[in-house]
């Protein structure tokens, strides 16, 4: 099923994190009209514009449910997991990967192997960069979940990773 947003409404858009439309806007190309969401990524200001008939492809969607809030903290808790310990960089390009599914659990999923991973030995320049982008996007994302201040957020992780 292809989402469909209204302007005001919160978005996640893959890799980039949760975005605002902040409009929705038709524009002639090459003599098609075409019908784009304008969108605002909230961490860094960017404007996207994504037009709606590839929604679907860039994977655009909504902020998780409150259900999966709890289901991404778990995720986080978890620590009976078995952590690859294959080269940096080839655990950096499945990490990227999971990252840009944009899926909350995958990103959580990266978050919590690389804080595993950082107790048994120092992470590589690229993964401590990743281990903070997949902690602003989830976050931003669980913050506006839960209506809760970012800070508070940061403060609920930093206790499961204490």
């Amino acid at each position: 099923m292809i989402q469909s947003f209204k302007v005001g409404d919160k978005a996640v858009y893959p890799a980039h994190g949760v975005a605002e439309i902040e409009s929705v806007e038709t524009k002639e190309i090459s003599g098609r009209k075409t019908q784009f969401y304008v969108l605002k990524i909230l961490e860094s200001g960017m404007k996207i514009m994504l037009p709606t008939a590839n929604v679907g492809a860039v994977g655009l969607r909504e902020v998780i449910s409150k259900d999966e809030v709890e289901e991404i903290y778990d995720i986080l808790r978890e620590r009976d997991v078995r952590l690859d310990h294959q080269t940096w960089n080839r655990r950096y390009r499945e990490y990227m990967d999971k990252i840009k599914t944009g899926s909350a659990h995958e990103i959580a999923e990266v978050m919590r192997d690389l804080y595993l991973l950082k107790s048994d030995k120092e992470l590589s320049f690229s993964e401590r960069k990743m281990l903070e982008t997949a902690r602003s996007l989830l976050v931003k994302e669980l913050s506006i979940a839960e209506r809760r201040k970012e800070a508070d957020v940061e403060q609920k992780l930093n206790a499961i990773f204490a």
